[in-house]
């Protein structure tokens, strides 16, 4: 099969062993818990290893009031076992994705997605992740737009929410989202 960027979905990344049988305990980085719960074909990606593989899912269930899952998996029946997981990806298969509704995406669909000010039509800097933390916040690493900026040696990101007011236009076909960030939120962390 080929490995393309592309064809993975990451689910989740294994954190620690749970137990002595094997269980595994991971940090969720989705919204359907079915990709945890439900058995099945799922695949494992080493760190630094961009090729996964296909182990299956015996059982899972979400720890109360957290974003972990303890999770079984074919062929880990020990802690040692489990322990030799720690900093894994869960991946699915990016066609295994859910149909949504309107105007709700797939993290994959947003990260780097140029971002661009709403009214000037300037671009900003690229989405590189979205946090989920009630209100989902989009993590956009900002351009140098000045010199005073490309001088500066810290590489600057803003946290922006992911609503309706502030981001008005997603456009995945063209590769770009508008914003209009409230005053002032575009240079905090300025010194």
């Amino acid at each position: 099969m080929e490995n393309n960027k592309n064809q993975w979905l990451e689910i989740g990344t294994i954190v620690s062993a749970r137990g002595l049988k094997g269980e595994l305990k991971v940090l969720s980085s989705t919204d359907f818990p079915e990709r945890f719960e439900i058995p099945g074909k799922r695949w494992l990606q080493p760190p630094h290893d961009p090729y996964p593989q296909a182990i299956e899912l015996i059982s899972g269930k979400s720890v109360a009031g957290k974003n972990i899952y303890i999770v079984r998996l074919e062929g880990i029946e020990n802690r040692n076992q489990a322990e030799t997981l720690r900093g894994y990806k869960l991946l699915i298969m990016d066609q295994e994705l859910p149909e949504l509704e309107e105007e709700e995406y797939h993290v994959s669909q947003l990260i780097n997605v140029q971002v661009y000010h709403h009214k000037t039509g300037e671009l900003l800097g690229t989405v590189i992740d979205l946090f989920t933390t009630g209100h989902d916040l989009l993590e956009i690493q900002l351009i140098n737009n000045s010199e005073r900026e490309a001088k500066k040696t810290k590489e600057r990101k803003v946290l922006i929410p992911f609503v309706y007011e502030i981001v008005p236009v997603v456009d995945l076909e063209n590769n770009r989202i508008e914003i209009n960030p409230p005053k002032g939120l575009l240079s905090l962390g300025d010194s």
